[in-house]
This record gives C-alpha cells, structure tokens and sequence, in this order.
C-alpha cells in the first residue's frame, strides 16, 4: 500500500529534510487531500507536536474527518493517543513513547491494532525526540519486543530522508525478516522501482518529498496502488 504524507507545520503543509531544515511547502491542506484523494489512506503528522512546539489539532481533526488517516506527531500520553482517536484518526503513530513505560498505557488506552510504532533509524540507531536524540537501540533488535503493543511499524531510514538519493532497502529485508507485522517504509523512496522492491518484501511506502517534487508521479502510483492491493 501507497500512504501519500501530509506533514504540518505552523498550520501549513510541508516537507523537511532529515527533519530539521524546510525543503518547500505544499499546496493548503484541503487542497493536497483533493490530490490524494485516489489513496485509500493518507498519512498525516503535526511536526509542531512531535517537536514540543504547538500543535495542528484543528487541521489534523478537518483532515481525519474527511479521510481515513493514521496520524502521528507529539502522541507520548494516552489521552492524545485517545484524543487523536477521538477526531477521527484510524490509527495513532506512536515515536519516543514506544521506548517508555507509558507505551504499556498508549496501548490500553486505544488498543495496539490502532497503534503504529515509528521506528526511525539514524546511523544505524534509533532516534527519538524529533530526531534529536540517538538511543543505544537498533530497530531490528527491538521491533519483535514491541509486537504485542502496536499493529504495525513506520520505519524511516532518517539518514535520507527528503533527500531524494534512494532509501537503504536492504535495512527494510532486515526488518521484514524480522517481524511478522505490518511494516511501512518511509525515508529517501524516490523512484516507482524502490516502491515495487518494498512491494514485492511485502513492505508498505510512505511517500513524500518524491511526490511534492514531481519525481513521483500521482497518476502512476494511483494506478500500481490499485493493481498491487486489489
């Protein structure tokens, strides 16, 4: 499956690079959901929360209430986790909280088939707090651990993200390999071929800085999505 991104910032959708520095802003909310709107699911994170610098609950609840969305960014208690749930959210991306005790209650409050953990990888470690922070972990040492406290994974190969050069798809055999769970893919994907390897290992691909740049084409990937997930 193709999850199309939709990341918020200051109340306007953007892309970053690694992210920390703005690449470009996409078109206003409504109207990326228009060109989205042949995805059976569209990603959506606030980048304000995830960050501890506000947030974008207004958009994110006007976006999940007019498409099914797994929405993420800042979800390190469970009332956001329910809150997110609340406005229409079909599933909770859930980061640095994964790595505390508090993931035990995230979970009991929505129930793991509604959690998505992020897994994000960063020189080969997991990062955390935005990105800010590296952690001792490796995801594929993790990721069987977390199983009984999510229903799938959103792994970002960090090292390349919105930098458009390729993704590490060897890193996602490691993890497919390693856990019989959902996994999503996202980081660096920039061509329709690297789309079709993470298909064919049974890996999902959230996708966006390749599609706000033109380099992926929304027809074409409408189309595969339809052909490969039918």
């Amino acid at each position: 499956m193709i999850f199309p991104c939709i990341d918020l910032m200051g109340g306007k959708v953007v892309q970053l690079v690694q992210g920390r520095d703005k690449a470009l802003e996409g078109d206003a909310p409504l109207e990326m959901l228009r060109k989205f709107s042949a995805f059976p699911e569209i990603q959506v994170i606030d980048l304000d929360a995830a960050m501890g610098k506000g947030e974008n609950s207004a958009l994110v609840e006007m976006l999940a209430a007019r498409a099914r969305c797994r929405v993420g960014g800042g979800v390190r208690t469970p009332q956001r986790a329910r809150r997110l749930i609340e406005q229409g959210a079909h599933r909770v991306i859930v980061g640095t909280a994964a790595f505390t005790p508090v993931m035990q209650e995230i979970a009991a409050a929505v129930g793991p088939e509604r959690i998505l953990i992020a897994l994000d990888s960063k020189n080969g470690k997991i990062v955390v707090k935005g990105w800010k922070e590296a952690t001792d972990l490796t995801a594929e040492a993790v990721v069987r651990q977390l199983e009984p406290l999510c229903g799938g994974f959103l792994c970002t190969y960090v090292d390349k993200e919105g930098m458009m050069q390729g993704t590490d798809l060897d890193w996602f055999r490691r993890l497919r390999s390693a856990t019989t769970h959902e996994i999503t893919a996202a980081g660096g994907i920039t061509t329709i071929d690297d789309v079709r390897a993470l298909t064919d290992m049974r890996v999902h691909a959230a996708l966006g800085m390749a599609i706000y740049t033109g380099r992926l084409d929304l027809a074409e990937l409408a189309r595969f999505n339809a052909s490969a997930f039918r």
